[in-house]
């Protein structure tokens, strides 16, 4: 399981192109003359795309297939100040079918938007083979992933993101092994044996070798030692409160890994490793042991069997054990603080972690990475979940920052910030207000001058996950001076609409 959706049941149907149907894929195709850089030439192609688009919908409007036009309109990703916008590649790669009775116009409708977005995945694979030439390895890898989302089918770049073909579909080795060993990924149970699948719906459960009632099964399983086990891809989750819940927080966990390795692909590879991919190389093996959750039933449960080990439990809303290797969450919390931790054990696990991580300084960026990523939001609200979004003006932690450092005049110089270790920032009065303003300073690292210092920020964060850093490390990365950087972070934050409340 690695994306939100898991339902690669149909097979691949191949079409034959359409002929005369299509307006632009020519100039879809064909590489913009007047850009100069990637990143001039990905945002024309995004404008030619989206004209290609609209004119699709107006087509729609007038021949009345008014949820097609919709669609249309809606599949472009969004643009918005100071939000990353992250596609995710879902391995469902069957268009949906028109029914029998459906018009003739919405059949060729749906061959319009599918040759539409065949081109500008094709345009968009080419484009990342440019950006990983000029090592821009992020903004490629970025490229690759919005190329599938465009073109599911799209060979080249599933197989460099570690896709293969088995029987129709485009399946992560994992999913081959479980589809060998005759098991489905279900939306509500995880993986399940095919032939149980009918059982599990009408309520029962498969438990040591025998079948029981759902609820004889919870009664059963009520202690966590003897809870429910969701294992997917990447995680290995156990919870008391029912299968239903580890499910529900699996597909949330694996959306983040999917988006965590995206975006921060130069914590974990080697620009070299990178570059290899897209000249048919295949992806480094990740860790051989899936990362380990803990889910209780409830918040009680979580504070009494935890406040063993963490005297202050109760002040926390999900725990990450370095030691243990272990993330604690309990059931129905917030979707923010889950992945806060969740970010602090992609980050201590996914590649190799010094046990004196931001021990002696730096320590401000662990804290202030996992709040950032506090802000992630699935799709546009309106059924469209192949994209994730990030950041956002409005988002209360960089509002809150604002406030610390416009309304209150709060601010610790980075030459000061970067010298406090773990023990010292923790242990210091200021700590909501450094928190805050950690926060804020991740923010201006991601999105100011349309990412200048995104790059540097991950260099950062290697530097100082493998204990590699000093203090003067992301003066040495951006280029800056400390007090250049302050400077540049209170114009940035200046330039921050306050919202409405705040």
């Amino acid at each position: 399981m690695n994306s939100s959706h898991h339902a690669p049941q149909n097979q691949i149907v191949r079409r034959a192109p359409l002929r005369g149907a299509i307006i632009g894929l020519a100039l879809l195709a064909a590489a913009p003359a007047s850009a100069e850089t990637v990143e001039d030439e990905h945002a024309e192609l995004t404008t030619r795309y989206a004209a290609e688009l609209a004119k699709l919908c107006a087509w729609c409007d007038a021949n009345d297939l008014a949820d097609e036009a919709k669609t249309t309109r809606r599949w472009p990703l969004p643009h918005a100040p100071l939000t990353l916008v992250v596609p995710l590649v879902d391995e469902a790669v069957d268009e949906p079918q028109e029914a029998d009775d459906a018009p003739a116009k919405a059949a060729e409708w749906r061959a319009r938007f599918t040759e539409l977005r065949q081109a500008q995945g094709e345009a968009l694979f080419s484009l990342a083979r440019r950006a990983a030439g000029e090592k821009q390895m992020t903004l490629a890898y970025r490229l690759a992933h919005e190329t599938l989302r465009e073109d599911p089918r799209h060979e080249d770049a599933r197989k460099m993101l570690g896709y293969k073909l088995h029987e129709g579909h485009w399946l992560t080795s994992f999913e081959v092994q479980k589809t060998q060993s005759k098991q489905v990924w279900h939306p509500t149970f995880g993986w399940l044996q095919r032939t149980q699948v009918e059982r599990y719906e009408a309520g029962e459960r498969f438990y040591k070798g025998r079948w029981l009632k759902a609820e004889d099964e919870a009664r059963l399983r009520a202690d966590i030692d003897h809870g429910w086990v969701v294992d997917t891809e990447h995680y290995h989750i156990r919870t008391n409160h029912s299968l239903e819940e580890g499910v529900r927080l699996a597909t949330r966990l694996e959306r983040l890994h999917q988006l965590w390795r995206q975006l921060f692909v130069r914590f974990y590879l080697a620009d070299e490793q990178i570059a290899r991919l897209f000249k048919g190389g295949a992806l480094p093996k990740g860790p051989a042991k899936r990362l380990q959750v803990t889910c209780f039933r409830n918040r009680d449960e979580y504070n009494r069997t935890l406040i063993v080990k963490q005297p202050k439990i109760a002040m926390t809303t999900g725990y990450y054990w370095p030691d243990l290797r272990m993330a604690y969450f309990f059931a129905g919390q917030d979707d923010s603080n889950l992945y806060h931790e969740a970010t602090h054990q992609l980050f201590s696990e996914v590649r190799a972690m010094s046990p004196k991580t931001g021990l002696a300084a730096n320590f401000w960026i662990v804290e202030g990475i996992a709040c950032y990523m506090e802000s992630l939001t699935v799709g546009n609200g309106q059924g469209d979940d192949s994209f994730c979004t990030l950041g956002g003006a409005d988002a209360i932690r960089l509002q809150n920052a604002r406030v610390r450092l416009l309304d209150h005049d709060f601010y610790v110089p980075l030459n000061e910030l970067t010298r406090l270790g773990m023990d010292a920032l923790q242990d210091d009065e200021r700590i909501k207000q450094i928190y805050s303003q950690a926060s804020g300073l991740t923010y201006f690292l991601i999105h100011v001058g349309d990412g200048r210092y995104r790059d540097a920020l991950v260099a950062y964060l290697v530097a100082v996950y493998t204990a590699r850093d000093t203090p003067g490390t992301l003066a040495e990365l951006t280029g800056r001076s400390y007090s250049e950087l302050d400077r540049e972070y209170r114009a940035f934050v200046q330039g921050v609409k306050k919202t409405d409340g705040r």
